[in-house]
């Protein structure tokens, strides 16, 4: 929240401005794993005009695995560019960065769209495609770390609002999704609206960031630096506060926000605060390690099977509109309501708490959701049987898989910095953004060996 001598945010454009760059982040990973059957049409030789996009294609098209190329190449430049974070933050502009990242990715993204109209071989159409996963995801890495920096001297509710638009892109292009495929119009206009829409969406958030300089608000904060921000929240974050007994870390058990730390010992004389050391990465490693570990799992697991896996499943039940909406609806609209569900529900308590052996068993039961999605209806498989073949099973695992993952994603990022003391937050941070990047691509590496034992 502002002080009295800042200005106040009209109409919530700032806030709005913050969410619309949130989407814009993620739309582009989700419309593409939630165009895999499209793209596997594709490569399969089949003419996008005799089907809906949303059709299922397995068989032929899997000799690509390009649900697993997709999951791998949009995993791996993030943790590329969290490694070179640093390197780009010192050398290249802040707003070269955002602006130019958010143009790129609208050049790519138009590219993708355009490709729609064009008749390809499917080798040709899956090395550009892959080449445009690459770059669109490498940019969008620079993307959420240039505007990261910028919510770091922003009061603490936009980045709410920021983490908020990131949590409804999958939502957003699974609505997509649906409605192209419910339009009623040939498969290829209903693709080509598909991919124009995060056109739309990319080019909203290229006006959004422009528009920031121009609002009195936006000014005011991002010309401060983090800690004169953080400084600010001081007062109004006072009443959140509860103190804990360990390391001097205040506890918020009800809000799931990094909270900053009031010393309320009376001091006998007035004396210069001494400044702490620079943290020590090892030191604060071996304080989160088992979060840190358990970050790593969460995504491991769930980047195995999803989407290279669950986009695989088909509906049992004869064909009609229910299987072909089956996919879109019970995979990628499920899953992602689900996630953030799950996200949400940390703003209200935290449990299990950062001392607990019982979040490590949590993490490890989510393993057995590997071979629960690999023993439902997946056609075209020659190794293991289906063991699960109503759609009911998948619709309640898939609620389960999503709302833990969320759940856990969002506590792990929550405890990590209740664990290390006030000035050794921004190290833990880091790290765990780093480990958060590493069980994305472990995850999406692991995908490979899950498809091949199908």
């Amino acid at each position: 929240m502002a002080r009295g001598d800042a200005p106040h945010d009209s109409y919530h454009l700032v806030g709005i401005s913050f969410f619309v760059l949130g989407l814009g982040t993620l739309l582009p990973w989700n419309f593409f794993i939630t165009a895999i059957p499209y793209f596997q049409g594709r490569l399969a030789g089949v003419n996008i005009t005799s089907g809906p996009p949303g059709t299922n294609h397995t068989g032929p098209a899997d000799t690509f695995n390009f649900n697993n190329w997709v999951t791998l190449l949009s995993q791996l430049p993030l943790l590329l560019f969290t490694l070179l974070n640093s390197f780009l933050y010192q050398c290249v502009p802040e707003t070269v960065r955002i602006l130019g990242s958010l143009l790129a990715i609208l050049l790519l993204f138009a590219l993708t769209a355009a490709l729609v109209k064009v008749d390809m071989s499917p080798g040709p159409f899956f090395s550009i495609t892959m080449a445009c996963v690459w770059f669109i995801n490498s940019f969008c890495a620079i993307l959420q770390g240039g505007l990261f920096g910028q919510l770091g001297t922003m009061p603490s509710a936009y980045s709410t609002l920021f983490l908020s638009g990131q949590g409804l892109a999958g939502i957003f292009a699974a609505l997509a999704m649906l409605l192209s495929m419910a339009s009623g119009v040939d498969a290829q206009t209903s693709a080509l609206a598909y991919f124009v829409t995060p056109c739309v969406g990319i080019l909203l958030s290229i006006v959004c960031y422009l528009s920031l300089p121009h609002l009195e608000f936006a000014r005011y904060y991002l010309a401060r630096t983090p800690a004169q921000a953080q400084g600010q929240e001081l007062e109004t974050r006072a009443e959140l506060l509860q103190p804990d007994e360990k390391n001097g870390i205040p506890a918020s058990p009800h809000k799931a926000v990094l909270t900053l730390d009031l010393d309320k010992e009376p001091e006998l004389e007035p004396q210069e605060p001494e400044k702490p050391g620079k943290p020590s990465v090892l030191l604060v490693f071996r304080k989160i390690w088992l979060t840190a570990l358990c970050l790593v799992l969460v995504f491991t697991v769930t980047l195995s099977v999803f989407p290279a896996i669950t986009a695989m499943v088909t509906s049992s039940t004869s064909p009609g509109k229910w299987s072909q909406f089956f996919n879109p609806i019970c995979c990628f609209l499920l899953f992602n309501v689900m996630d953030w569900l799950g996200r949400s529900l940390t703003s209200y308590f935290l449990w299990p708490d950062e001392d607990s052996r019982l979040l490590p068993l949590l993490v490890c039961l989510r393993v057995l959701f590997v071979p629960l999605f690999m023993l439902c209806h997946v056609p075209e498989r020659s190794r293991l049987p289906v063991l699960f073949p109503q759609d009911a099973y998948f619709i309640t695992f898939m609620l389960l898989f999503a709302v833990s993952n969320g759940y856990l994603v969002s506590l792990t990022m929550c405890l990590a910095p209740r664990q290390v003391l006030p000035h050794e937050r921004e190290v833990a941070g880091a790290l765990m953004t780093f480990f958060l990047a590493l069980g994305l691509s472990c995850g999406a590496s692991l995908s490979f060996l899950f498809k091949a034992l199908l």
